[in-house]
């Protein structure tokens, strides 16, 4: 039966590889996100130098063979903290989302599966919960908790906890009332077992294009509060801290705020463009 099950699942994660190959844009953007993952691990060893060592004999110095891409106003060498910032910013994003994700989940799943006054209580609290902009909550409450890596993080996860809670009970909705959940009441099987074992992995394949996606939008929100002075600070190398830094030097060294645009740029559509290809493969109507 173990065996069945394991074949089972190969077959499907192969089916589903299959479908996302067809998606040039998916593969490539796999591909960068591979590529910064692995940066980000290896920072301490790829990093010619460490993000925070200054040389004040050679500040804003130009492109060498010594220093890549140049240096800042402090002569820390520029390539360096575009790779040490690879760290931070993941982080932002990829523990924000698991954040968000994993509440939201629990909500979701408690309201789609009880319904009625349950329901009711929690959908309309995330009425109001939603009615505030994202940005402008992860702003207030990162105020709240001190500008800092650790709490720009909870910021963005807590205010990102509606997504992934409407969505995963909008998907129990369609999977609560399945034959195999009614044998499962049946039999007496304990509610929190049910939604563990049964309504949560057959309601899931959406959740995973949102939490792929929705890590692109917490790395632009990690930018932003690190931009404003509320996420990382000095000297932290965060994306969006490297362009706060540089915004009142563009006139003469624009390009200290470019390399890190250009980094959040790419890592932000590179998750929005697989998130798209992994919404075409995980949808069992595309099967060809």
């Amino acid at each position: 039966m173990d065996e069945q099950k394991k074949k089972k699942k190969k077959s499907r994660f192969g089916e589903i590889w299959r479908r996302l190959k067809k998606n040039k844009a998916a593969v490539v953007s796999l591909f960068v996100i591979a590529v910064v993952v692995l940066v980000a691990v290896f920072a301490s060893v790829l990093a010619p130098y460490p993000y925070d060592l200054q040389d004040y004999t050679a500040p804003y110095a130009k492109p060498s063979a010594v220093h890549l891409l140049g240096t800042d106003r402090l002569g820390r060498d520029t390539l360096s903290r575009l790779i040490y910032g690879a760290q931070q910013s993941l982080q932002l994003g990829i523990i924000a989302v698991a954040v968000s994700t994993v509440i939201g989940v629990i909500i979701g799943a408690v309201a789609g599966f009880y319904g009625g006054w349950t329901d009711t209580l929690i959908m309309r609290f995330l009425d109001i919960y939603q009615s505030i902009p994202m940005f402008l909550l992860c702003v207030t409450l990162a105020s709240v908790m001190g500008p800092s890596l650790k709490n720009a993080i909870l910021a963005i996860g807590i205010s990102m906890i509606p997504g992934p809670a409407r969505l995963m009970r909008a998907s129990i909705l369609t999977v609560r009332e399945m034959e195999y959940i009614e044998a499962a009441k049946a039999i007496r099987a304990r509610s929190a077992r049910i939604i563990r074992k049964h309504i949560i992995p057959n309601a899931i394949s959406p959740l995973i294009v949102s939490t792929t996606m929705s890590i692109g939008s917490g790395i632009l929100s990690g930018a932003g509060l690190s931009f404003i002075g509320l996420g990382a600070q000095p000297p932290i190398p965060e994306w969006g801290a490297l362009v706060s830094d540089a915004r009142n030097i563009m006139r003469d060294h624009g390009e200290l705020a470019l390399y890190p645009g250009i980094c959040i740029m790419i890592t932000v559509l590179a998750f929005n463009l697989l998130g798209d290809g992994l919404r075409d493969a995980l949808d069992p109507r595309l099967k060809n």
